[in-house]
């Protein structure tokens, strides 16, 4: 999928319709995405251009306080005091707010549509421990299975702690390694056993089912729906 530069609005020519016409291109290849189920990277990314105009918005107006600017008059009566700005803003930062102000509410609206598709996604999915869980949860496997097909895709993942500006948030990674065929000797319960001697280093690890009625994409859609529903599920 071709994506959308995350300075896509102030690089190159600064223009409007030209603005316009890259970001209506890249909301056909949303619309694409999202009609194949795909979510990820698309949805993230809609999310992460939404925020970065967001705070643009919000850091110009900080930004316009700082403008010289002159006494107009002043209203005795709420003791208050009203200025007008010296200077213009410019042709080019005219624009940029033009392509914002354009911008803003169609990515509200494709973000919308990505979340009703995650939700409907998520409400045919199944997560659930596979045998008993033990108490370290941090590492373990991820068996992810469809309806309709007798592929059993193992994952291992491992859970951590992220620090960002002085935050802590959970992380998960996930990694694919094989592709079984469940039949009636092999199931997920055989398998984990399986797993299990070949990986010496977790003797007892949490393993988990992620079961979809219907069949998504499983990179772009089921594997990080997965890691969200495993963060749900892991504990320190």
């Amino acid at each position: 999928m071709k994506s959308l530069s995350k300075n896509w609005m102030t690089e190159g020519l600064i223009d409007f319709e030209y603005k316009k016409y890259q970001l209506m291109a890249y909301l056909q290849e949303t619309d694409r995405q999202f009609r194949a189920t795909r979510l990820y990277p698309v949805l993230g990314e809609l999310i992460e251009h939404h925020r970065h105009l967001h705070e643009f918005r919000s850091g110009k107006k900080k930004l316009n306080e700082l403008f010289p600017k002159s006494l107009t008059h002043v209203d005795l009566s709420k003791a208050q005091l009203h200025y007008r700005p010296l200077e213009s803003e410019g042709e080019i930062v005219s624009e940029i707010n033009q392509i914002t102000d354009f911008a803003l509410p169609r990515l509200e609206k494709k973000i919308k549509e990505g979340r009703s598709i995650y939700d409907y996604v998520e409400e045919h999915v199944e997560f659930e421990p596979v045998g008993i869980q033990p108490i370290y949860r941090r590492e373990g496997f991820v068996l992810l299975t469809q309806e309709q097909s007798s592929d059993i895709h193992a994952y291992r993942y491992r859970s951590g702690l992220l620090q960002i500006a002085g935050e802590r948030f959970r992380s998960v990674s996930l990694w694919l390694i094989g592709v079984f065929q469940k039949t009636l000797i092999k199931t997920l319960e055989t398998l984990k056993l399986e797993l299990i001697r070949e990986i010496k280093e977790l003797p007892n690890p949490a393993t988990w089912r992620l079961h979809s009625k219907q069949s998504f994409p499983i990179d772009e859609t089921l594997v990080p729906i997965g890691k969200r529903l495993l963060l749900q599920h892991v504990k320190e």
